[in-house]
């Protein structure tokens, strides 16, 4: 995502608010970059994320590991506290 992307975004949202508002080749362009932004935001954020340790009392560097989805994680909670 450029800066030049970017400032697009931002000019089209100025226009969206406008009386005249966005054409329809407008609001799809619109649609297709705020895609592409939000899709560099989850790269990035899942990069980071990759990145990141967790460091114990004794000096320990844990890496984070993907949280679990399957209902065996969710097996030994109480629910009744939901």
């Amino acid at each position: 995502m450029t800066k030049e992307d970017i400032a697009r975004i931002n000019a089209l949202a100025a226009k969206s608010r406008t009386p005249s508002g966005l054409t329809p080749e407008e609001k799809a362009e619109q649609a297709k970059l705020r895609a592409a932004y939000i899709a560099a935001m989850k790269q990035s954020l899942q990069v980071q994320l990759d990145n990141t340790v967790l460091v114990d009392e004794n000096g320990n560097e844990t890496p984070l590991r993907p949280k679990s989805t399957t209902d065996e994680a969710d097996a030994g909670k109480d629910k009744s506290k939901i």
